[in-house]
């Protein structure tokens, strides 16, 4: 980490296939850093400024305008003390992260997941196929650093990885 970014908190990217559990690992390690941290669930960032150009019905998804999400973030990531929480990486420049946590999950577990947040059954399979093939691991580490790229398993909501 460069003493520019520990003197103002760090960047930390937490990804991963939909339902890996990003966004719990998240809150649990703002409520658990001893340095005060932002939550951004970059998802729920894109919905509520509108940062999208359409959504697909088919895939219950946005398409996100990156080019205005950047600019939204970049004064917000510039501050430091921020984990940014989204199923991908490699759009965020390489400069902001001091780490990349990319979360894992067996992709049976994956499928009763997905199947219990309503995904139709199109969109499981893709997530599932991604998560089988690495698709985000495989884009953060030729995204960043391999220093600062970590893989963790999340299988298991009673056991953390904040600690580790």
């Amino acid at each position: 980490m460069s003493s520019e970014s520990s003197s103002k908190g760090p960047v930390i990217i937490i990804t991963g296939t939909p339902g890996t559990g990003k966004t719990t690992h998240a809150q649990l390690l703002v409520e658990e850093s001893p340095i005060p941290l932002k939550h951004i669930n970059v998802g729920e960032f894109v919905k509520e400024k509108g940062l999208y150009e359409s959504y697909d019905d088919e895939w219950q998804s946005y398409t996100v305008d990156e080019d205005r999400l950047l600019d939204e973030l970049e004064p917000i990531v510039s501050a430091g003390g921020v984990i940014l929480d989204w199923h991908t990486c490699e759009l965020f420049p390489e400069r902001w992260a001091d780490l990349v946590v990319v979360l894992r999950c067996d992709h049976s577990k994956l499928w009763d997941r997905l199947e219990k947040r309503g995904y139709p059954l199109k969109k499981i399979q893709e997530n599932n196929e991604a998560e089988i093939m690495e698709v985000v691991l495989d884009e953060a580490r030729s995204s960043y650093s391999q220093e600062i790229v970590v893989e963790l398993k999340s299988e298991d909501r009673e056991t953390s990885n904040v600690e580790s």
